[in-house]
């Protein structure tokens, strides 16, 4: 898809790719709610979703930490409901979180039942079905015990994040957006972080080992929030200067 050098920069420089994917993910949750709106939030919360269920099991080392590219979709869910949260409110914001599941469900249930399909076994296909059946599988077998983990997390800890931006905004009024920001996003993750390590990991390796890989990616989304800080200034900015009202 990209040139050939462009290839080559970022396979030398994971970091700097890190970086650009994650303003690449906020800058694309802009452009929808620019767009749509209130709807283009939504959305971009249904993409985040499918996008971090399917690149989830893809580890990567970013400054000598391993990480899942999941991380990168996952915390832009927490932008786009706090950025709801800013301009149309808590219930706003939980009926995205809502919405958010359902499409998580809904998104495991088919690529299971799409995983129950044998590959094609016609001569000219059988190879290449065989193949891509073998990378589908790879990609989309989860275990009970991760999907689990993965709803309860994101139900408890969305819901958290949202109660928490309210709750904070209620102390702050209008003002210090950064703190209400960074604070829900931060306590939530934490919130979000030890549910998944606990479910998902503790039993196959020990509290120790599954509390050290939640650790270690709660350190990424520490820097995510930082920098989703500048997003979403931007996104109240463009709230308050549009030239129709959208409905509720």
């Amino acid at each position: 898809m990209f040139p050939q050098g462009i290839v080559d920069f970022f396979t030398a420089n994971q970091e700097i790719l890190w970086f650009t994917t994650l303003l690449v993910d906020l800058g694309f949750t802009l452009v929808l709610y620019r767009l749509f709106g209130k709807v283009g939030l939504q959305v971009a919360i249904a993409v985040a979703i499918i996008l971090a269920n399917l690149q989830g099991p893809k580890l990567t080392v970013i400054f000598g930490l391993q990480t899942s590219l999941g991380v990168i979709f996952y915390s832009s869910i927490f932008f786009a409901t706090d950025v709801l949260s800013e301009n149309y409110g808590r219930a706003a914001a939980n009926k995205a979180v809502r919405m958010g599941f359902t499409v998580s469900v809904i998104v495991l249930v088919m690529l299971s039942l799409a995983l129950l399909y044998q590959p094609s076994d016609k001569p000219a296909a059988a190879e290449h079905s065989a193949n891509i059946h073998a990378a589908f599988a790879t990609i989309v077998n989860f275990t009970p015990r991760f999907v689990f983990g993965s709803l309860l997390a994101y139900y408890v800890s969305q819901h958290f994040d949202v109660w928490a931006f309210h709750k904070i905004k209620s102390w702050t009024g209008d003002r210090w957006l950064w703190m209400r920001n960074n604070g829900s996003t931060l306590a939530s993750q934490i919130v979000d972080t030890t549910i998944y390590s606990l479910v998902a990991w503790w039993g196959i390796v020990d509290l120790k080992t599954a509390l050290a890989l939640g650790a270690a990616k709660y350190v990424f989304k520490v820097v995510i929030a930082a920098i989703d800080t500048l997003f979403i200034y931007w996104a109240r900015y463009a709230f308050r200067h549009r030239a129709v009202p959208e409905a509720a």
